[in-house]
């Protein structure tokens, strides 16, 4: 029998990365939970694997349903799980803060439900399950209460958005699960993360956009930005998914919770300066503060700690900095360029 994977949220970045990944890296079947109204942008690349049932299977189900998530997983019965979708954008949280916590809270204790009420009918079934939480979760760190080595697992959760709560609720509830019903359960808590399809709601995204548009000579020379001060330490996705992988391959543990991120760690100001750098027009383009992009409260500080999972697992990042942020401006160019986008 195949061994298969489900993952929820294909079809954002971090899901689509991950099918790209077992599917070149792996013989297993790639399940992937969508809603009727998920955008195919991001999964486009799949499209023929998926119509000729080439290994890549989409069904449709909403963490808001539990009868639609009962029945794909009772239909799949995945080896492997997982779960990263939720309503991922902090500032929409802001606006939508009751939909962020239903989606992320609720939505993932009915998934995990869905799972303890098909192990307790079939005592055969062992999945290994993968929680993600967020590197948010620790908030608004002070800089002189945070550790020198960077925020470990163990550093208190002081959320600093709606969204933040919600993966609180989520990393919360996936411990719990691993506890009470001896489920293999793990979470994460991925520090900032970027690449390809990237959603332009994130702020080097959007930097990466507004130049290309730049570029094109459909906006002023002009980027917007919030908080340029803000210190972040970035992964590539494509780093991120096999990390991913590896926490379900190598020896998982349940209850497990890890801090995952990458190396190079700089202020948003810097990340800009670098897209800038790239672009055509480097000595034309301009900075601007605009109000709306700045967060009421913002999570200034996030640099992990990521020995815990290094030595776990022997995951280290492969993608430099500097090739991310490249491969994320050429993805803009070639989405301007033939104006899959909206102006925002």
């Amino acid at each position: 029998m195949s061994t298969k994977a489900l993952i929820t949220g294909i079809t954002g970045m971090v899901g689509s990365h991950l099918c790209d990944f077992l599917l070149e890296n792996t013989d297993w079947e790639v399940y992937g939970v969508c809603r009727w109204r998920s955008p195919l942008d991001n999964v486009e690349h799949l499209l023929d694997r998926v119509n000729k049932k080439d290994r890549v299977f989409f069904e449709y189900a909403d963490l808001n349903d539990e009868v639609s998530l009962i029945s794909v997983v009772q239909k799949i019965k995945p080896q492997y799980v997982f779960h990263l979708a939720a309503q991922s954008y902090p500032v929409t949280s802001f606006t939508a803060p009751i939909d962020t916590l239903n989606t992320n809270i609720l939505g993932t204790c009915r998934l995990l439900e869905a799972f303890r009420l098909a192990m307790s009918q079939d005592d055969t079934y062992k999945p290994v399950i993968h929680v993600c939480a967020s590197s948010e979760v620790f908030g608004k760190i002070p800089k002189d209460k945070k550790p020198e080595t960077g925020i470990h697992e163990e550093c208190p959760f002081h959320p600093a958005s709606p969204y933040a709560i919600s993966k609180v609720g989520t990393d919360l509830l996936g411990r719990y699960y691993a506890e009470a019903y001896d489920m293999t359960v793990m979470t994460t808590r991925m520090f900032t993360h970027t690449g390809p399809r990237r959603g332009d709601v994130f702020h080097e995204s959007t930097f990466a956009k507004q130049i290309a548009m730049i570029e094109q000579g459909l906006i002023p020379p002009t980027v917007k930005v919030g908080n340029l001060q803000s210190l972040r330490t970035y992964a590539d996705v494509r780093d991120a998914v096999r990390a991913y992988y590896m926490l379900v391959t190598e020896n998982p543990t349940a209850g497990e919770y890890y801090n995952i991120g990458g190396t190079y760690t700089c202020e948003v100001g810097d990340t800009l300066q670098t897209l800038v750098n790239l672009s055509t027009m480097k000595d034309e383009i301009k900075v601007e503060v605009e109000a709306e992009r700045l967060r009421p409260i913002d999570a200034d500080l996030q640099v992990p700690d990521c020995r815990k999972f290094m030595e776990h697992t022997g995951w280290k990042p492969q993608i430099s900095f500097e090739q991310t942020m490249g491969d994320l401006l050429e993805y803009w160019r070639k989405k301007v360029k033939i104006g899959n986008y909206l102006t925002r």
